[in-house]
């Protein structure tokens, strides 16, 4: 059995939170793993303003680049090191399958190196002159920025903002989600590490658990803090975005998401099957790119729904510990609740449920949060089971008579977050690539992920952009500098 770690990082100090305790469970057994106590708006300010303290101390303002990133190393290092432990904690913490969060740790790790090696190569410019000066664009530190992620994916979400936030030369808040703290409280031990093994103030990173609506609100108005990153539901994300307005501070959101996939008749259909089961049901389909509509060529659409039914059927559901598990429990027992009602409403709507549709049966499966993976048909695109978004292993099955219908439907939900396209026609493959509305599309693939390569979503789906180079510059601020090099005075003046 993994440590859980319960107590707060505030102001560079571990502490129990003043605010309420909560408990965060086990959603494969409902057993309670740890009590944790949120932290207070009082305690929010606290930490912001040991963290602008933090921010504008020499040891970490004047740091160079090249040093700076040395911090960055030695966290992959140690996350890399504390793998397993990792896995172990956010398996318990959220039902997902410890390959799954192995994985996700190894992930953090490599954000943490990839951006520790941007920040070494970053450059800055000088610009093309138009006058008697030398002109240069410099970017320097934001101060103190908020971080507010979400559960399904902690670790990996938790390195997608700090990484980049830390290479800035910035302060971090960091707020995990109240149903899944404890990988990010583990995660905050290991930077304060790094932070002490360098002679760095540990107030550059505060984990501040509790809920969106004390926690996350008091990070997001605080007036030193001066920029937010948000991934989550997109409905917080309009409140955020409408918080940071009012404060013209910059935010950036990574929010829902109802991504279509599309199989061609030309598809190769054993790595379409595969990639279509992948993309919605592995991490029970609580993700926010998850494959949820799938568009089928009506040539061969009963054919290849024929199939996939069958194996899905065969999907093996169980706890995240058994190595055997691909679909686990969802992560709470009320989320598990309102997935069923999502079903229940496409029901009502209409569909057909192919299969799933379910709690399981079985002792084993009594006092978790399980939910049977779902193939619908039998929706119009315009039923809300295939316009909400379910954040479950539910998907909706649509069959496409040619591509302009095809585009239409697949572009036909406020979301732009993602889509996958499986055919053997590199043309037809770019054709559609450039016409679906979303900020990934995926060939031949589904769910692949790189640190180097920018992630965003269009409409709902959010605002700015996370991940590659350019991720580091979005926490900072550019400013320009103008050296004259003319030794007359400015002819005005005369």
């Amino acid at each position: 059995m993994p440590h859980f770690p319960t107590d707060a990082l505030i102001a560079g100090q571990w502490r129990r939170g003043a605010g309420a305790p909560f408990e965060t469970v086990d959603p494969a057994t409902g057993r309670v793993l740890a009590t944790v106590h949120a932290v207070t708006a009082d305690e929010v300010g606290e930490a912001a303003e040991a963290g602008a303290r933090a921010a504008a101390d020499p040891a970490w303002r004047d740091l160079l680049p090249h040093r700076r990133a040395r911090l960055l190393y030695r966290i992959a290092e140690l996350v890399e090191d504390a793998a397993d432990e990792l896995s172990a904690i956010q398996t318990a913490d959220t039902g997902k399958t410890l390959g799954e969060t192995r994985a996700l740790a190894l992930s953090a790790a490599g954000t943490f190196r990839y951006t520790g090696a941007a920040l070494e190569t970053a450059e800055e410019t000088i610009t093309p002159s138009r006058g008697e000066y030398v002109t240069m664009s410099v970017y320097e530190p934001i101060g103190v920025v908020g971080a507010i992620n979400p559960w399904n994916s902690p670790i990996a979400s938790d390195a997608q903002k700090i990484a980049p936030a830390l290479a800035a030369g910035n302060a971090v808040l960091l707020k995990p989600a109240l149903w899944t703290p404890l990988v990010s409280l583990a995660l905050g031990h290991i930077v304060t590490r790094a932070l002490d093994e360098l002679a760095l103030p540990t107030a550059l990173l505060s984990v501040l658990p509790g809920s969106g609506r004390t926690v996350g609100d008091a990070v997001v108005r605080h007036p030193l803090v001066g920029r937010v990153g948000f991934t989550g539901g997109t409905a917080t994300g309009r409140s955020l975005a409408a918080a940071a307005a009012r404060k013209l501070i910059p935010a950036s959101l990574e929010l829902g998401g109802k991504s279509p996939t599309i199989v061609r008749a030309d598809a190769d259909v054993e790595q379409a099957l595969a990639g279509v089961m992948f993309g919605i049901f592995s991490s029970s389909g609580q993700s926010c790119i998850a494959g949820s509509r799938l568009f089928v060529a009506r040539e061969i659409y009963d054919d290849f729904t024929g199939e996939l039914v069958e194996r899905v059927r065969k999907l093996r559901v169980g706890p995240g510990t058994d190595p055997g598990t691909q679909v686990g429990p969802l992560v709470h027992h009320d989320h598990r609740d309102a997935v069923a009602a999502h079903v229940d409403l496409a029901r009502s709507e209409g569909a057909r449920v192919l299969c799933g549709g379910a709690v399981p049966d079985g002792e084993e499966y009594r006092a978790g949060a399980y939910y049977l993976p779902t193939v619908l048909d039998g929706l119009p695109n315009s039923a809300r089971t295939c316009q909400e978004e379910i954040f479950g292993p539910v998907l909706a099955a649509l069959p496409y008579d040619d591509e302009d219908d095809l585009v239409r439907r697949a572009n036909g939900t406020v979301y732009g977050l993602a889509c996958g396209i499986w055919t053997r026609d590199h043309r037809a493959a770019w054709r559609l690539a450039r016409r679906i509305d979303a900020g990934t599309v995926w060939i031949n693939t589904y769910k692949q992920f790189s640190a180097s390569t920018p992630f965003s979503g269009r409409k709902d789906s959010g605002l700015g952009t996370e991940k590659g180079r350019d991720a580091i510059r979005a926490y900072q601020r550019q400013k320009s500098l103008y050296w004259g090099t003319s030794a007359a005075p400015l002819p005005w003046a005369n």
